[in-house]
């Protein structure tokens, strides 16, 4: 009964070790997934929700992590490195998110709706920001963003071994093309936008020079409001798609940028 009882210890004491070394990488990560790491969710939510995630990565990641286990002891280069793996997958990832509120703010300044504010989030932005960046959230958590960043949080171990720092010269690429490919999608979502503003600008400047005496300021401001709104109608449904698609590619292997 004894032997027993202490093979039950020693089971229980390496499950919590591994679920500790795995809470490292997963409870990094959760601070900047979509989703699941915004600010606005209270903290103990993203803690309860780091801990189911780390619940469902542990199993296929067990063989991953079980030389540290035959050693009974978390050496300090795991506490280092694991959550610096973490916080590349979860920057990686919040690079898209970045891309809505990028393309928000952009669409804003065209059509002169950027002096709207929403308050949801930390940092002001404008509105069309706020409905872009929370509009695309919901549409991806809709269609199993749970399921793919437990993937993707699985797949981590492959590219980043458990306790071996990230490369250097990978993290650096990474970094660069995701902003790269953030930027280039953030203008991409907002070109309809930018090529409305051009043509309304265009046009006040022919009609002012037409018409010195009108004061087409004033006319046109309610008309660029008005169209802006349309368009947003209009585009976001095709645009927050395309942003989907562009997250489901890199969901299926964040890494695929490295060297």
């Amino acid at each position: 009964m004894n032997e027993l009882l202490y093979d039950l210890i020693g089971l229980g004491a390496e499950s919590l070790l591994a679920g500790f070394i795995v809470f490292l990488r997963v409870g990094a990560a959760m601070a900047l997934l979509p989703a699941f790491g915004e600010t606005a969710i209270p903290a103990r939510v993203r803690l309860v929700v780091a801990l189911a995630f780390t619940l469902i990565v542990l199993p296929a990641v067990r063989a991953d992590i079980a030389p540290m286990l035959a050693k009974g002891t978390v050496p300090g280069v795991v506490i280092a490195s694991e959550p610096l793996a973490g916080l590349a997958l979860g920057a990686i990832l919040r690079l898209m998110v970045l891309a809505l509120q990028i393309a928000g703010t952009i669409a804003a300044q065209a059509t002169s709706l950027a002096q709207l504010f929403g308050g949801g989030t930390g940092e002001p932005q404008p509105a069309i920001g706020h409905l872009l960046t929370w509009g695309g959230l919901a549409l991806a958590v809709m269609l199993g963003l749970h399921i793919s960043l437990a993937a993707a949080l699985i797949g981590s171990y492959e590219a980043m071994p458990a306790g071996q720092f990230p490369g250097g010269e990978s993290i650096r690429y990474w970094g660069v093309e995701g902003v790269a490919q953030g930027f280039a999608l953030a203008f991409t979502l907002a070109a309809p936008f930018v090529l409305a503003g051009l043509v309304y600008n265009v046009a006040l400047g022919a009609i002012n020079r037409a018409m010195p005496q009108l004061m087409v300021a004033f006319v046109g401001a309610p008309a660029l409001t008005a169209g802006g709104l349309m368009l947003l109608a209009l585009c976001v449904p095709a645009g927050l798609a395309l942003w989907h698609h562009d997250l489901s590619r890199i969901l299926a292997n964040p890494f695929e940028v490295a060297p």
